[in-house]
């Protein structure tokens, strides 16, 4: 075996490693909130995320095109999958510190500060222009679409109920979560599955084994697809404690608002515009429009604060890993 399919079969065991990492770290965008109301079981719930992961993922390529090819330009050979692995492991190495910490912070934005720190470590160019349309604008946007959709849903909700009964109400959100919990898990697959997809394109186009405008190989679809829907059903607990209880007590109808906004928020960015955004801001961002229609003082911005601390140190701190880790792999390898 040479040198060069050798690294290629690292860089998409690398890769595939992170989706799972991925999976697990955001299992909770999916279903923390649904396990928190009890509307769903906690294994019922993962089991769900994870088949309706693998579903998504299997919905469009457009997310996998903007990370493949809208990002960094690597070179070909054993220089340019040097580079992927070292953004692999940065992004890794952020997500299994945030988890650890019970941060809910973004495996996408991990992965595209993977990705610009190795490409700066090795003097190779970045999509600046990609970078700021593709990425940091929907950084930005999508927490606050998800923060006041999720309000507007909310005083949908709490105007249209208004003189219901709250026991009957909270029944029927339960159900009604279900629903809304597998539209954020497909949402889900749809974006992040995708990023790995796009990484393994990446490294299989600087290994020289693909034309950059081909297709994305229906294995590559299944193996991403397979790898998060497996890291979503083994969980993510500590991060799904942060989500579910420690930013506001959710109830039934609130879990709804803010899955529903989320999914919808996921969608468009996908779909509409091919954008890698976070399932983690989105959600996140939805759980505090919703509690923030009841009071202010709902939410717990103390959390809300360090989480978004979380957001901030993510792209910079993979980036510096991701350096740092292709110094190391350049010295060893080349």
């Amino acid at each position: 075996m040479d040198l060069s399919l050798a690294l290629v079969i690292g860089v998409v065991v690398i890769a595939l490693a992170f989706d799972y990492t991925n999976g697990f770290h955001d299992a909770a965008n999916a279903i923390a909130t649904s396990v928190s109301t009890r509307a769903l079981t906690p294994r019922a719930a993962l089991f769900m995320a994870a088949a309706m992961n693998f579903i998504g993922a299997h919905l469009g390529t457009q997310v996998a095109a903007t990370v493949g090819k809208g990002i960094i330009d690597a070179p070909d050979g054993s220089h340019g999958l040097v580079i992927v692995a070292s953004a692999l492991i940065g992004a890794i190495c952020w997500n299994l510190i945030t988890w650890y910490f019970g941060l809910p912070s973004s495996s996408s934005h991990a992965l595209i500060g993977g990705l610009v720190g190795a490409a700066l470590a090795a003097t190779r160019p970045v999509h600046w222009d990609g970078v700021l349309q593709k990425v940091v604008l929907p950084m930005v946007l999508s927490p606050l679409l998800g923060f006041t959709l999720a309000a507007a849903i909310m005083i949908a909700i709490y105007w249209i109920f208004r003189n219901s009964q709250p026991g009957k109400t909270n029944r029927g959100f339960r159900y009604a979560q279900t629903v809304s919990a597998a539209a954020m898990a497909l949402g889900h697959g749809l974006q992040d599955a995708q990023k790995t997809m796009g990484v393994i394109f990446l490294s299989l186009v600087v290994g020289g084994y693909i034309n950059p405008g081909a297709e994305i190989p229906q294995w590559v679809i299944l193996a991403s697809a397979g790898a998060i829907s497996l890291g979503t059903y083994s969980g993510g607990w500590r991060i799904m404690r942060t989500l579910g209880r420690r930013i506001i007590a959710l109830d039934p109808p609130q879990g709804f608002a803010a899955e529903s906004a989320a999914a919808v928020v996921l969608y468009t960015a996908a779909i509409g515009f091919g954008a890698p955004i976070s399932t983690t801001h989105t959600i996140t961002s939805a759980i505090m429009g919703v509690g923030a229609t009841k009071r202010l003082s709902a939410v717990r911005w103390g959390v809300a604060g360090n989480i978004v601390t979380g957001w901030i140190l993510t792209i910079p701190a993979a980036a510096l890993v991701a350096a740092v880790s292709y110094f190391v792999l350049h010295w060893v390898i080349e």
